[in-house]
């Protein structure tokens, strides 16, 4: 009967084991506007599911769905393997009337249970009567994010973005409380609010006079939220928070913050033919400086500090520890002091305690293990003491005293830690003397004998005195060597600037057998009927002629390079301005109208005969 109840609670245990790794989420916006599409999204963690059913979705019009898709993950890490899989149920809803509604539990069969999500509220509020704000991706990046084309595709414009008004486009600067006492930890929150595509955004929080400065960092990939703000709905998104501790009294300030933004803005003075021949998206980066507005804060001194005040505001709790409470003479013991709470961790100075005057004492070593939250740090921060007792007997550690101000009461508060009794024995071998004490006590003045240690043992390398580095084979190598490398190098130099030489030269030599090769190419397209590739082999010849004979690089190719070069050469003005035409008639009989054989044809004949006249010239 034992085994039994073994074997069936073990099975019990297993099945909520098992059930508890599924899981069935729900994923929506808590804000949306009237007209506006929305998804939602159930997901669960396994792909062994059957008999999905979607709730009601009562006060939206479903649009579509439910779609399926699936998911799959491997991945393997120090050896050890990992796989998970999930589905998930996607609907488009339309919001039509303003209000809270709430999404019911959808139920499904995972893994032969039936597990159910939970209900979520979906928030919907009335749409801006003339909103110009963009939908973008939700997303948002530093560097770049949240349009459609990269940097890359669109104009830039030096505009001050002066056609994006405040009402469009601004940033709130809000701090958790204005009047606190010092060393009190302050929350500043920057947060942007845009009915623009902003796809950049560079600025940061001075160093500030009085406060203690400490950064919360938030994701890179902003995601943007629907927000309500001032009866208009904006993209809102928390930009940048900070924690501050000020380290003075009186009305400080938080200056003004401009932050310099990059909005995507539609370029209507752009010729669409000019945009669609030019590969432009017609689009335009604007530039628009953002300024936060500025924040006083009012600083009360702390009340008087009583003796033994550690520094710390905030909450905090104390705890302490030690090693060993009976050990030999000579040995090492540590006693560690553990301060734990929220507040300017930072800042805590270590607790002073009084170990008997018999003990070696050494500096406290601090390990700090606090992180950066919202309302301070948070964490712990740890002092371990270490202490080596001399003298054998029995000693009182007394008890260490923490002194804080409460930051919700107001007051100071004193934690005590516990008192140790260490016991100290007689080391081993130790040959004390018998001493007496103020008390008049015996006790043994032990043998230090092993405080000192040999700095080295072994064979020591000797020298004989007056021996000196200078004169020595290796002094004059020093000289040598670099020399022989200077020279080394510099005829190396020297052979690879005749090696470019030579390269230009040949270049030059070939330039008119490449180009007419590349005739030759063209010819073929010609007789093919392939007009596109013809023109650009024409134009290739022609252009790499000149680049060939003048050893002239691909970026400084332009007709105006071209003329300034063959003027140079003393070629006569009527030959520049005959290859020049060819040119500008090849790039024009591309896109020209009529007979493409009959522009083709000439084109071919003008080019054969400019660089023939060309080369005969020069």
């Amino acid at each position: 009967m034992k085994r039994v109840l073994y074997i069936f609670t073990f099975i019990l245990l297993s099945l909520n084991a098992f059930a508890d790794g599924v899981t069935f989420n729900v994923s929506a916006p808590s804000t949306v506007e009237t007209g506006g599409k929305f998804r939602v999204q159930f997901t669960v963690n396994t792909q062994d599911v059957s008999n999905f059913s979607a709730p009601d979705f009562k006060g939206f019009d479903v649009i579509y769905g439910p779609a399926t898709s699936q998911q799959s993950s491997f991945q393997m890490i120090n050896g050890r393997t990992s796989q998970s899989s999930s589905i998930i149920f996607t609907y488009i809803l339309l919001a039509q009337n303003t209000g809270n509604f709430t999404i019911g539990s959808a139920s499904i069969v995972a893994e032969g249970k039936t597990v159910k999500s939970k209900p979520t509220t979906v928030r919907v509020v009335a749409g801006n009567s003339n909103s110009n704000a963009s939908s973008g991706n939700g997303g948002y990046s530093r560097n770049n994010g949240g349009g459609a084309q990269s940097p890359s595709q669109r104009q830039s414009s030096p505009s001050s973005g002066s056609n994006i008004s405040s009402q469009d486009l601004f940033m709130t600067a809000t701090a958790s409380r204005t009047r606190v006492y010092e060393q009190e930890a302050i929350l500043v929150t920057y947060k942007i609010y845009t009915l623009v595509d902003l796809t950049q955004l560079d600025g940061k929080l001075p160093t500030l006079d009085g406060f203690l400065i400490q950064e919360i960092p938030l994701p890179r990939n902003k995601e943007f939220q629907l927000e309500q703000y001032n009866g208009r709905n904006y993209r809102s998104v928390v930009w940048a928070q900070y924690l501050l501790f000020p380290q003075k009294e009186g009305k400080l300030t938080i200056p003004a913050i401009t932050y310099e933004g990059v909005v995507v803005t539609r370029n209507r003075n752009m010729d669409p033919i000019d945009a669609f021949f030019n590969g432009q998206s017609g689009l335009m980066e604007v530039k628009k400086q953002i300024t936060t507005p500025s924040l006083t804060i009012n600083v009360s001194p702390l009340p008087a500090k009583p003796d033994g005040f550690s520094g710390a505001v905030g909450k905090f709790t104390v705890s302490s520890s030690i090693s060993e409470k009976e050990v030999d003479a000579n040995d090492a013991v540590t006693l560690k002091l553990v301060v734990q709470g929220s507040g300017n961790m930072k800042l805590i100075s270590t607790p002073v305690i009084d170990f008997p005057k018999d003990f070696e004492t050494y500096d406290a070593k601090v390990n700090d293990k606090f992180d950066i939250t919202k309302s301070g740090l948070a964490g712990s921060k740890e002092f371990e003491y270490l202490i080596v007792p001399r003298h054998a007997g029995t000693y009182e550690i007394p008890a260490a005293k923490f002194i804080y101000f409460d930051s919700d009461s107001h007051t100071y508060k004193t934690l005590t830690t516990e008192a140790y009794t260490l016991k100290v024995n007689k080391g081993k071998g130790g040959n004390g003397a018998q001493v007496s004490n103020y008390s008049g006590q015996q006790q043994d003045v032990q043998q230090l004998n092993q405080d000192i240690r040999f700095i080295k043992k072994g064979d020591v390398e000797l020298r004989q005195p007056g021996e000196t580095f200078f004169g020595t084979w290796k002094h004059i190598a020093g000289y040598i060597v670099p020399v022989v490398l200077f020279i080394a190098i510099w005829a190396l130099g020297r052979k690879q600037m005749q090696a470019n030489a030579n390269v230009a030269h040949r270049r030059g030599k070939k330039a008119n057998k490449v180009a007419l090769k590349r005739m030759k190419s063209a010819k073929k397209l010609l007789d093919a009927h392939d007009k596109n590739r013809f023109y650009d082999e024409v134009l290739r010849a022609l252009w790499g002629y000149v680049g060939d004979k003048f050893n002239m690089s691909q970026e400084s190719l332009n007709k105006e390079n071209i003329a300034q070069s063959l003027t140079s050469r003393n070629v006569p003005e009527e030959l520049i301005q005959q290859f020049l035409q060819v040119l500008n008639d090849c790039e024009f009989a591309r896109y020209a109208p009529g007979d493409p054989n009959a522009n083709m044809e000439n084109v071919y004949n003008s080019a054969i005969e400019a660089i023939t006249k060309m080369e005969d010239n020069l």
